[in-house]
């Protein structure tokens, strides 16, 4: 897809997002809103996956440790040709498999997650298993930044440097924002970057909201041979919906239905100025 088809392809996303956690009335949504650029780029472009054969041997892997954000995942996954997009109506319905959390028996689905700080060791050892197994699969791990206050993290970090892991890309939404506030007040992570680089990892760190910078940045790595990458993705919590944006409540906020009405204004605004450009046929 070409960059302006994938920006309004993430704003598609935002929209069915929304709607689902409305309707639902319950849903992560700032941090739905903040991962969708990631996961756009991710799935229409990045990865090798087929929605036709969600088991295929080679597939690349995608690990949602920050499994409460799975709204922006559903919608994707459901567009891809996962599963029927109508299942969307379902979302944490009585019975659904679309919970609040990725759930393995939805297509697409590798893991069980959102127990923070499982995520990246899951994924290590998955990709520890395509080394060995000389298989050509990478592993994207899509990890909060709140979240890296797990020490799991750290221990797994450590061994994907230690193996050599250069088919494993880590992925921190770095929207500086919790459920319980800012991340720098309820457990200072800063200098992340540097943290990460001593624990032998290439850190590439880019604004994680910009579909350029995004493609760029994951069609580069690895880097550096040998080692695994960590893309510091700077992100708005909320992104795309003025009112959400940097607003911490919006956590786990459902939207009313005039929020709703203004936010798929606001979203249906932006659609128009991309195709307008005249990039988007």
């Amino acid at each position: 897809m070409e960059i302006q088809e994938l920006k309004v392809k993430a704003a598609q996303i935002r929209m069915d997002l929304l709607t689902i956690i409305h309707r639902a009335k319950t849903g992560h949504t700032g941090g739905s809103l903040s991962n969708t650029d990631i996961l756009t780029a991710l799935y229409y472009e990045i990865m090798n996956v087929d929605p036709a054969n969600p088991k295929w041997d080679d597939r690349d892997r995608f690990i949602a440790s920050k499994g409460h954000s799975v709204e922006s995942l559903w919608c994707i996954l459901a567009d891809r040709g996962f599963f029927p997009k109508e299942e969307l109506e379902t979302y944490s319905q009585f019975g659904t498999r679309l919970i609040g959390h990725p759930n393995n028996k939805v297509p697409g689905i590798e893991m069980n997650t959102g127990a923070l700080g499982h995520g990246l060791p899951i994924s290590v050892g998955m990709a520890l298993a395509a080394k060995r197994d000389d298989r050509p699969y990478r592993v994207f791990c899509l990890m909060g930044d709140g979240e890296q206050a797990e020490g799991s993290n750290w221990e797994a970090a450590m061994a994907g440097s230690h193996y050599k892991l250069d088919n494993l890309i880590g992925i921190i939404d770095r929207n500086r924002l919790q459920i319980s506030g800012a991340t720098e007040e309820v457990m200072g992570l800063e200098p992340l970057e540097e943290k990460w680089t001593a624990f032998g990892w290439n850190v590439v760190s880019i604004n994680g909201n910009n579909m350029e910078e995004l493609l760029k940045a994951f069609r580069s790595a690895p880097e550096v041979a040998g080692k695994p990458t960590l893309i510091m993705a700077n992100t708005t919590k909320g992104k795309g919906v003025s009112f959400a944006e940097n607003v911490p409540a919006w956590h786990h906020h459902v939207p009313n239905d005039k929020e709703l009405e203004l936010a798929l204004t606001e979203l249906k605004a932006t659609i128009e100025e991309l195709t307008q450009k005249g990039q988007v046929h």
